[in-house]
């Protein structure tokens, strides 16, 4: 597939905290237990060499975060706060219809979620253009399958993002020839 010459990286950074804590740690993480949000962005400039228009999705309710959305801006990413009704999912809903826009334009995508609520706005630029995701392997929505077939990139955030500073206690599937029984003694 032909480079568009810009990529596109949209963070559902409300869906990576949520699996983190509650479907692999089991608690709320500590601060250094979060994704090094800058090592996204620099794994989607070095793995398809061309800039990247980073944008992080937030669900605010009341108070902006302040120190996490300069912490955000600092690093290279587009903040995008969203506030709705209760009822309403308003950072998948924004997601949602920036993939719509990408759609219009070009550019190349990289998503970082494991929801598949994205999978209907995602599939026509698959294909078409690059197209990837970032999400724990394991919690990955299986309707990206289908996607995935079609040429959609996946890389893990911990193996091949290396996104976490810490190794994170993930039960997955090891393939042999990475099997090291030091780990389990």
């Amino acid at each position: 597939m032909e480079s568009s010459g810009h990529t596109y990286l949209l963070v559902d950074g409300e869906n990576i905290d949520a699996t983190l804590g509650g479907s692999i740690l089991g608690r709320r993480p500590q601060p250094q237990e979060r994704p090094r949000w800058e090592r996204l962005l620099t794994f989607a400039e070095e793995r398809w060499q061309q800039p990247v228009t980073a944008l992080f999705f937030l669900a605010v309710h009341g108070d902006l975060p302040m120190p996490f959305v300069q912490a955000l801006t600092a690093i290279g990413y587009k903040p995008v706060p969203l506030s709705g009704t209760p009822d309403q999912k308003v950072v998948d809903l924004g997601i949602q219809r920036t993939l719509e826009e990408i759609g219009r334009r070009e550019g190349d995508v990289v998503l970082v979620s494991n929801d598949g609520d994205f999978i209907p706005h995602l599939s026509p630029l698959v294909g078409e253009r690059r197209t990837a995701l970032l999400a724990f392997d394991e919690f990955r929505s299986s309707g990206y399958a289908d996607l995935i077939a079609r040429g959609l990139e996946t890389f893990d955030l911990e193996y091949d993002v290396s996104a976490f500073t810490e190794t994170l206690p993930r039960l997955r599937v090891i393939p042999i020839d990475e099997f090291d029984p030091a780990q389990f003694l």
